[in-house]
């Protein structure tokens, strides 16, 4: 595990490099690096510091498996190692607000991706809030409560080797000192 006080891995390069990863040799991956990548998404900044989520690790592939075939746009559950469900936790935010609750736990998502990157993983976001329909489904599977919204799937494992970083600069989406 890295901790706190070791020297970070070079974080523009992790941060230029990192794409979304769909396909994965299907190697389980080591607890070690899943709570690494976990604690990557608990050092997310958080309005006040409320740290408003709740994560399930979910490593045994009959779920995995039962979440691919629930989901659409999850069909790389299958081959992935392990997969992380975001649950924004409105009740815990800032004022108890869902914007809040969301926007920290994107926060904690993106740590997670780019941890996941750093560690020589693959990792892509698969949407369920705001979509009912994918909030109840993982709820269902998962025996997530209510009070809980599961904002995403994060699917995790080995890449294959197909999926390669896109440089999405885009100067013209720069407006310098005024509009």
């Amino acid at each position: 595990m890295i901790s706190q006080k070791e020297p970070p891995a070079d974080a523009l390069a992790v941060i230029l490099r990192r794409r979304s990863v769909r396909d994965y040799t299907g190697q389980t991956v080591e607890r070690e690096k899943l709570e690494t990548i976990l604690r990557a998404g608990m050092s997310a900044p958080t309005a006040v510091n409320r740290q408003p989520w709740a994560y399930v690790a979910v490593t045994a592939r009959p779920v995995l498996d039962r979440l691919r075939d629930g989901l659409p746009h999850a069909r790389m559950l299958g081959r992935a190692g392990t997969a992380i469900v975001v649950c924004a936790m409105p009740e815990e935010a800032f004022e108890q607000r869902i914007d809040l609750a969301v926007i920290d736990s994107s926060l904690a998502s993106e740590n997670m991706l780019l941890a996941a990157d750093a560690l020589g993983l693959g990792a892509v976001w698969v949407a369920a809030y705001p979509y009912r329909e994918r909030m109840e489904f993982i709820r269902s599977v998962l025996n997530i409560p209510e009070n809980a919204l599961p904002l995403n799937v994060i699917s995790i494992g080995y890449p294959a080797g197909k999926d390669h970083p896109v440089d999405k600069f885009k100067p013209e989406k720069i407006h310098w000192e005024s509009w």
